[in-house]
């Protein structure tokens, strides 16, 4: 604790953190594979764009600079969401530094490290983890540049808010709060009156540029995939939903607060008035930014009659949790600091010693909802299957959208995942050169609205190959949980037999296999 100031032990602090939850994820995930979100990720980076149907960029573009680097792993992608942790938390000290020193610091750090935000949250390094990092760097930014007016401040506060908004268009709501702290703060007139906010403004739009073109010349896909998928909700579910979004991430910053409090004691409340008072001018305006960043998205979401759930606005519990410590001016006892330190270090321990192994060995038996005990299992087989038809690489693939972007990544021939081919979108694919080439579906053998999608989808095509097999995970030579799979593939045209299609329907024959199976029984 004695070296924060050095500036040896707060990336002490950092490194320890991301290696004991690095193991915890290692081992509590031994036999499951990568989330579909984070799967997602790279097969929306693979190309550089600026944008995708559902999301902005950003989370594609640091997937892929990420494995221009390191490879395609289950471990890459868990080191890289913990790296975005540890940048996320070296930028909130940035933020802490300028208010408050030593212990203080480490506090701040270590009460984010207890919640479960920055570790199982940033796990799934998707459009919501990747804000981890950039709320604080345009928080950051934006602090520097209303404390100092500089050009150089001002363009650094427009880009890193843009860089937010490319990693989601929640992110509104933070440049919203920017606007409303300032237009609160005492020193409003100097701000509004120097060339910083505008030249930030500029900046920001600069940057957005390229992706607004992109919008326009596109569709605004993103902006249609929200509204069908989050709009049109009841006036009351809605209210209903923004309610429990503002109560869900006051009982988050109710934790922080309450062991604040236990360490600072009846001072806290003693103090208050006194301490708001004299309250330094960054943190009066990161107490209006924390408030708002939670009241405006609540509004949004009754008055637009959308969803808001509070997994959205968990980047932003750094800046109560900031409030909170920095805001009051009395130091706190150096064993109370240790206690917190050994309580944040033990859990860790705890949980990549004791909880890791009992949660693997229980998804071994009990496999998580989304399939990923079988993901590489299951596309090895298919790859397996389509290499003994073809000596192509695999082109594409579809069927269900989790495994298709499985299938994407841990294929050797790392097929494209062609939305046109998934269970929701599919439509029959006559000729063309998505036929001409080949392509595969695969489909969970319980998932019979993806077997009537693939289906139609091969309605067409002259010549189908369809698979069934079973997988069975095992962790540690321990067999558990059983899962079946179809797989339907069309060879490519230059390789395919002059036969006629199949005269039985794909889901007959497997309704036929079920009902012997149910027979037997």
């Amino acid at each position: 604790m004695d070296g924060v100031e050095e500036g040896w032990a707060i990336p002490l602090l950092i490194v320890g953190f991301v290696a004991l939850w690095m193991a915890y994820l290692t081992i509590a995930y031994a036999g499951g594979d990568l989330h579909q979100d984070v799967l997602e990720t790279w097969t929306l980076g693979r190309s550089f764009d600026w944008g995708s149907s559902k999301h902005p960029p950003l989370m594609g573009w640091a997937a892929a600079a990420w494995t221009s680097l390191f490879p395609l792993t289950n471990w890459s992608f868990n080191l890289l969401a913990l790296t975005n942790s540890a940048i996320a938390l070296l930028i909130v000290d940035l933020i802490v530094k300028q208010f408050v020193r030593g212990d203080r610091r480490l506090i701040v750090l270590l009460l984010l490290m207890l919640l479960p935000i920055y570790q199982l949250h940033a796990q799934r390094f998707n459009a919501n983890a990747v804000l981890l990092s950039t709320w604080p760097l345009a928080t950051y930014c934006f602090l520097r540049s209303f404390a100092a007016r500089t050009t150089g401040w001002a363009i650094a506060a427009g880009a890193a808010a843009a860089l937010a908004m490319l990693g989601k268009y929640y992110s509104i709501f933070l440049i919203a709060s920017f606007a409303l702290a300032a237009i609160c703060h005492p020193d409003r007139r100097a701000y509004f009156s120097s060339r910083a906010p505008w030249i930030a403004a500029g900046t920001g739009l600069l940057v957005l540029v390229p992706h607004i073109y992109w919008l326009a010349t596109t569709g605004a896909q993103p902006f249609s995939y929200a509204m069908v998928h989050h709009c049109g909700k009841a006036f009351g579910r809605a209210l209903g939903g923004a309610a429990g979004f503002v109560l869900a991430i006051a009982g988050i910053v109710a934790v922080p607060a309450l062991i604040w409090l236990r360490m600072a004691g009846y001072r806290v409340i003693a103090n208050f008035g006194r301490d708001v008072s004299a309250m330094p001018s960054g943190v009066m305006l990161l107490s209006v930014i924390s408030v708002a960043t939670v009241i405006l998205p609540a509004l949004a979401a009754a008055a637009l009659k959308t969803d808001m759930p509070p997994l959205w606005g968990l980047q932003g519990i750094f800046l109560f949790v900031i409030v909170i410590v920095c805001g009051t001016g009395y130091p706190v006892p150096r064993a109370l600091t240790v206690n917190l330190a050994a309580t944040v270090i033990g859990v860790a321990m705890a949980a990549a010693c004791v909880a890791a192994p009992l949660h693997a060995l229980y998804r071994n038996t009990y496999p998580l909802s989304e399939g990923r005990n079988f993901y590489q299992g299951a596309i090895a087989e298919l790859t397996r299957r389509w290499h003994a038809l073809s000596d192509t690489p695999l082109p594409a693939v579809g069927g269900d959208e989790g495994l298709a972007f499985a299938a994407a990544f841990y294929s050797p021939d790392h097929p494209v995942y062609d939305p046109r081919l998934l269970t929701a979108n599919v439509q029959p694919q006559p000729g063309g050169n998505r036929s001409a080439q080949g392509w595969a579906a695969l489909c969970y053998d319980t998932d019979l609205q993806c077997v009537r999608a693939m289906e139609r989808a091969v309605a067409e095509e002259r010549h189908v190959v369809r698979s069934d097999f079973v997988l069975q995970s095992e962790l540690l030579g321990l067999s558990g949980a059983t899962q079946g799979f179809i797989a339907l593939i069309i060879p490519p045209v230059a390789e395919q037999p002059p036969m006629r299609p199949p005269s039985r329907s794909v889901v007959d024959e497997f309704s036929a296999k079920r009902r012997a199976r149910a027979a037997i029984n």
